[in-house]
This record gives structure tokens, C-alpha cells and sequence, in this order.
């Protein structure tokens, strides 16, 4: 039986923007950092990893990352005070949960959630 996700790793062709996108919405970098190849950071007890691809290396949209947070509308206004576009507002959804999209430079969608009472 599969228990959790321990980790998600990105693809990057810029891992200074890279790590600064991400260091912007709070993540905690655990090893790495904007000059290496190779970035893991904390997502609750998981991990989010950064890694360095060449720059012909393509991908196109391959799903998305969904974040449970504290609270939805902080990091939407963190996110916004970053310079960064959502392309969502917070909304409650149907299926009990208060959401926000936002694409990372690298063109990962992320979805920042929390089930609602």
C-alpha cells in the first residue's frame, strides 16, 4: 500500500530564478541552493526538489504540484507582494477545499489548498 509522497523534483533551466521563486513563497531550502544542480527544499514532511536541466531541454504541461498551507490568502499575498501573477484567486471549491494556481518560472503549475471546516 502506498503510504505519502516523500518528495516532488522540477525540472529547471534556471536555478537561481528557480530557487528564488520558491525561497519567495516561504520554502525552506534544505540542501542546495541557487548555484548548484541540485535543490531540495522542506514541504511539510516532504520535499520539493530543483534540478538543472540544459536549456534544450523541453517539457510542456505535465500536471500539478498541490500544497496544503496554514492559510490560503496569506501566501496569495505573499505571492502577490513577490511580484508573482496567480492565475487564480482564492476560491472556496465545491469540493471542500480553499485553493489558489500559481505557474513557477519554469512553468509548473503549483496549487496552494486548504480543506475547508
Amino acid at each position: 500500500m502506498i503510504e505519502s509522497i516523500s518528495a516532488i523534483t522540477l525540472a529547471t533551466h534556471d536555478m537561481a530564478r528557480a530557487v528564488g521563486f520558491y525561497r519567495s513563497l516561504g520554502f525552506e531550502v534544505l540542501y542546495g541552493g541557487e548555484a548548484e544542480a541540485f535543490t531540495s527544499f522542506r514541504a511539510g514532511p516532504g520535499y520539493l526538489n530543483l534540478i538543472a536541466q540544459p536549456a534544450d531541454k523541453h517539457w510542456s504541461w505535465w500536471g500539478r504540484v498541490i500544497f496544503y498551507v496554514a492559510d490560503v490568502d496569506a501566501i496569495h499575498q505573499r505571492a502577490l507582494a513577490a511580484g508573482w501573477q496567480p492565475s487564480t484567486p482564492p476560491r472556496d471549491a465545491e469540493w471542500g477545499e480553499r485553493y489558489f494556481h500559481l505557474t513557477d518560472p519554469d512553468g509548473h503549475e503549483l496549487s496552494f489548498a486548504r480543506p475547508l471546516s
